[in-house]
């Protein structure tokens, strides 16, 4: 009996691993390509953060392959350095037209549209002359001051 529990097992033993190892002529488990990196960082845009988040890197024998985060990495740092260029270029542009704002007096702040602030008024009438809403003389009086 014992030998035939034992024949039986390596029977059953070595067919499973045929079946798992596919031998004979048909492949039971098909060869998976090793995974690649798929370039999932926008090509038509700029790199956003939700981007980055969503970026994940093929893991090798021992980590992470290093032509694939060497790419990743090249193309971050492209996209950083565009954006510096940017901003400085933005800056100095801003910078420039504050100059000429100070040199000619202009308002940088000012909408199309808005009326210019009234320029004051020189006193012609002299510091005696009462401004205000407590003056009462003159023809600009109106019901209201009279009360």
């Amino acid at each position: 009996m014992f030998w035939f529990l034992l024949l039986t097992m390596v029977v059953v033993v070595t067919a499973v691993t045929l079946a798992v190892v596919g031998g004979g002529g048909s492949a039971v488990l098909q060869d998976v390509p090793p995974e690649r990196f798929t370039d999932p960082l926008p090509a038509a845009r700029p790199v956003g953060r939700a981007d980055i988040e969503a970026l994940r890197l093929p893991m090798a024998l021992r980590g992470y392959r290093m032509v694939d985060v060497d790419e990743a990495l090249s193309r971050l740092g492209a996209e950083l350095a565009e954006r510096d260029a940017r901003i400085a270029e933005l800056e100095s542009t801003l910078a420039g037209d504050r100059a000429a704002a100070v040199t000619t007096g202009t308002d940088l702040f000012k909408q199309p549209g808005d009326r210019p602030a009234p320029e004051p008024a020189d006193r012609a009438d002299g510091p005696d002359r009462a401004e205000g809403p407590d003056r009462t003389d003159g023809p600009d009086r109106t019901e209201e001051d009279s009360r």
